[in-house]
């Protein structure tokens, strides 16, 4: 029994192992598949490994040998291939029969069988007991599964009744539906019709009524508009009249409107505009109606300049002109150059007539869509307009017209050797008309102002901001990143620049005229002429605009540098051009000719620029500026002169020395001679060098600035070394102070009067009255400090002492003229008193180092003006 159950099942197995069919193997499905998955999950026994299930019969040493016998039946390679997944039993067939002997194959074959079968065998004794409590459970699973069925099908029929009683009301709820949309969808029709029979009918009315009713037609529009929208009403013959009526009429509308809004443009009349810029704000065009007119006078003004800067026109004065041939190019011949450029400026002053009068209309329509606001919503337009970040509309045709100007001349100029000749050599002519442009615009926006505060209506509702009124008055605002005036000059830079090139050529040609190389002689008064008129026609030429004049007087002023470059080469350095012994020499002739040239240039130069009217500060300090460099040169021309004469002057005074100042008073009261002799030599010195050297100078107020320095230093060299006199009696006193009335006289030819020398003068007229007075008088004077220094009047008191009280230069052992130049090289006034404190000091020293009992009468009076000149210091 238990051989038979276990066989059974197992034999399909084998049959099918095998790829063949066993006639003995039906047993049925569901008990053949259970034992072929009990074969299939225990591997293990089937490898040969210990599942340690004894079975009644079978030990383990049988088991051991079925699994060896199975493991080298999978090895064998004549086995190998039904373990391929795609095995196909004619393939082997067919190869079986070309490569072996049948009966061995069979054979083998029958042997493999076998080995299954027993194999299998043991496998189905082995778990018997599972297989068949497998067998038992889909038993009861058949039976489960027929209870579901069951409970299925009930359920099926459920849903099919619940179904019939839900579709029918369904049904019905979405057919109802549909028809209440219907309903909907033709009521709201139906309003539409009706409503846009109203308004076509009302829209009939408000056209007779003509531009009075033009807004309120607008109105009527944008209402069928929005009736119309998200909606097809073609096919409604009711209202098929009425949509064509309504089409036409926006149309009409539209054209009404605009054409208003040109005429209102053109006329500056505010009410117009506004009326239509309402009705367009009513259509809900507005952005794009304005936006349409500024785009407008954009392509007007561009062909407009195109036109004017076109060549061909230029040259062709009437409409009969013969034109060129193929390949011929439009010049003007060289005797129509003049009738050309006539031409030209003709249309150029027309060209910006243009563009005054089209920006002039931007700016009016810019300004009704500022104060203008719509009475219903109170928004005001231009709000509609620069929405989204947008610059308002007078920016973007200003940058417009700016830019077409830019690009047209460009191109123009590049293309016309003519015309770029023309706006180069007269760019003055072309900035003005830039200018008069700029300022007419300016013009026109005082106007508008004035329209609108004197253009009274009750049609609009606008509102004026006064606070905003200061700026709008304005043409186009400055801002931080955007200047108007400059971006509409932009397009004149290159003219401009070569304008101030060919500009500094003409002023520079003259001068490299008048200076050939290897010159040796300035330019002559008719050249110097020549430089002068070029200079002031420049500046003239320029006046017409400030920047300009700017550019142009920095040109002056490198024609002012080069002028005086080229003198200053013409300067002699040489020895003999600072010699004051003999008549002048060709190297002074040539300095005073070239100083005189300069002086001339300078004078005439100034004078120029002081008729200039309205002349820019910062042009007039520019040509100053080069101006002062002249001045500059010309001290340097004359500085060694200045130089040698003063030199001279100072040997003279300091020979004072070499004269006796110690006799008394002769028994007539009166000094032997008027002066002494060295005066007479500097009177004769000084007389001579003004009529030798100074007068050949034409410049004579450039002369006296200069000499009347030399004579200051030569008042106070000689009271310098009039205080230094030792001895001092009284003949000499007497003759010292002809001396200093003396002096006077000598250094007058020096100055324009002897008074405008100053400190130095008072000083002369203040130190000679101290000569007679005593020493306590000295001490006390009230010009002490103020007029005269200290340390003269100290020094002066020297002479008044006995020869053991020295005077510094001589406690020094120094020279007149080495104690002078230390007094030079220290001018503080304090040096000077410590220098003579020491002299005072070392009096004392002396005194005590012989044992003297008293000091001299004057020493006290010395000491006690130290200290105060010391204090007042402090």
């Amino acid at each position: 029994m238990r051989s038979s159950t276990a066989r059974s099942p197992g034999l399909p197995g084998v049959a099918c192992l095998l790829g063949g069919r066993r006639p003995d193997s039906a047993s049925s499905p569901g008990r053949g598949s259970a034992a072929a998955d009990a074969i299939s999950s225990a591997p293990a026994n089937m490898e040969g490994g210990d599942g340690g299930v004894a079975v009644a019969g079978l030990g383990s040493l049988g088991s051991g040998g079925a699994a060896a016998t199975v493991r080298e039946l999978l090895q064998d390679e004549c086995y190998s291939d039904f373990l391929n997944e795609d095995f196909d039993v004619k393939t082997y067939t067919s190869q079986s029969i070309h490569q072996a002997v049948i009966a061995e194959q069979l054979a083998k074959l029958a042997q493999g069988i076998s080995q299954l079968d027993k194999e299998l065998h043991l496998q189905v004794v082995a778990r018997h007991e599972d297989l068949l409590a497998q067998a038992t459970g889909i038993e009861s699973l058949e039976g489960v599964l027929q209870m579901m069925q069951t409970r299925i099908g009930a359920l099926q029929g459920a849903v099919d009744r619940m179904k019939a009683k839900i579709v029918e009301p369904y049904n019905k709820i979405v057919a109802r539906t549909a028809q209440l949309a219907r309903l909907q969808v033709a009521c709201d029709l139906l309003r539409r019709i009706i409503r846009i029979l109203y308004l076509s009918k009302r829209l009939q009315g408000q056209l007779q009524g003509g531009s009075r009713e033009i807004t309120k037609a607008a109105q009527s529009l944008n209402e069928l508009d929005y009736l119309s929208q998200g909606i097809d009403l073609s096919g409604i013959e009711v209202i098929e009249n009425d949509l064509l009526f309504i089409a036409r009429a926006r149309l009409e509308v539209e054209n009404q409107a605009k054409r208003l809004l040109e005429q209102g443009v053109e006329t500056q009349n505010p009410t117009q505009v506004g009326t239509a810029l309402q009705v367009f704000h009513n259509l809900g065009t507005l952005k794009d109606t304005v936006t349409s007119v500024v785009d407008g006078y954009c392509a007007t003004l561009e062909e407009n300049i195109n036109n004017t800067l076109d060549i061909k026109v230029l040259t062709q004065p009437s409409q009969s002109a013969v034109r060129g041939g193929p390949g011929r190019s439009t010049m003007p011949t060289p005797g129509n150059t003049a009738a050309f450029r006539a031409s030209l400026w003709t249309n150029m002053e027309k060209l910006m007539d243009h563009i005054c009068a089209v920006c002039g209309q931007v700016q009016h329509l810019q300004k009704v869509l500022t104060k203008k606001r719509d009475p219903v919503s109170h928004i005001c337009f231009i709000e509609e307009i620069v929405k989204d970040g947008q610059p308002d509309i007078l920016y973007t045709f200003w940058n417009s017209v700016t830019q077409a100007l830019s690009s047209q001349f460009h191109t123009a100029t590049n293309s016309s050797m003519f015309l770029k000749q023309a706006f180069e050599g007269e760019y003055p002519k072309l900035l003005r008309l830039y200018n008069d442009l700029w300022k007419r615009l300016q013009q026109y926006s005082q106007n508008i102002q004035g329209n609108f505060n004197t253009s009274g209506t009750t049609d609009l509702y606008v509102e004026v901001q006064n606070m905003d009124d200061d700026k709008q008055d304005i043409f186009i605002p400055k801002k931080p990143d955007y200047d108007p005036e400059k971006a509409l000059k932009d397009s004149l830079q290159p003219y401009e620049a070569a304008y101030l090139s060919k500009s500094l050529s003409r002023l520079f040609d003259p001068i490299n005229l008048v200076f050939p190389p290897g010159g040796r002689n300035p330019p002559s008064s008719d050249e110097l002429d020549g430089i002068i008129k070029t200079i002031v026609s420049e500046l003239n030429v320029a006046a017409v605009d400030a920047n300009l004049t700017l550019a142009v007087s920095k040109n002056v002023a490198k024609t002012i540098q080069l002028y005086g470059v080229k003198s200053e080469q013409l300067l002699s350095t040489q020895g003999d051009a600072s010699q004051v012994i003999g008549p002048l020499t060709e190297g002074q002739k040539r300095n005073v000719a070239v100083v005189n040239s300069l002086y001339k240039l300078h004078q005439s130069i100034t004078k120029v620029v002081s008729s200039q009217s309205s002349f820019p500060p910062a042009a007039e300090q520019t040509i100053i500026s080069a101006l002062k460099a002249i001045h500059a040169l010309m001290g340097s021309a004359v500085q060694p002169l200045l130089t040698s004469v003063g030199d001279a002057i100072e040997a003279i005074i300091i020979t004072m020395h070499q004269e006796d100042f110690s006799g008394s008073l002769s028994s007539s009261g009166k000094p032997d001679t008027p002066c002494s002799l060295y005066m007479k030599e500097l009177q004769g010195f000084i007389a001579r060098v003004m009529n030798d050297y100074f007068k050949q100078f034409e410049c004579s107020d450039f002369v006296f600035d200069n000499t009347e320095a030399i004579a200051q230093r030569a008042i106070e060299l000689f009271i310098r070394n009039a205080s230094l006199i030792r001895p001092l009696g009284e003949g000499g006193k007497m003759r010292l102070a002809a001396d200093f009335a003396q002096m006077e006289l000598a250094v007058g030819p020096f100055c324009r009067r002897v008074s405008d020398l100053g400190k130095s003068y008072r000083m002369l007229r203040s130190f000679r009255p101290l000569l007679f007075q005593t020493s306590e008088h000295v001490a006390n004077s009230p010009t002490l400090g103020e007029i005269i220094p200290f340390s003269v009047i100290l020094q002066f008191l020297f002479t008044r002492a006995p020869a053991e009280l020295k005077s510094p230069f001589q406690r020094a052992e120094w020279s007149h003229a080495r104690f002078s130049q230390w007094l030079d090289d220290h001018p503080c006034e304090k040096d000077r008193l410590l220098l003579i404190r020491g002299a005072l000091e070392a009096y004392v020293q002396s005194v005590r180092s012989r044992e003297g009992k008293e000091f001299a009468p004057v020493y006290p009076i010395m000491l006690q003006l130290l200290q105060k000149a010391m204090s007042a210091l402090q």
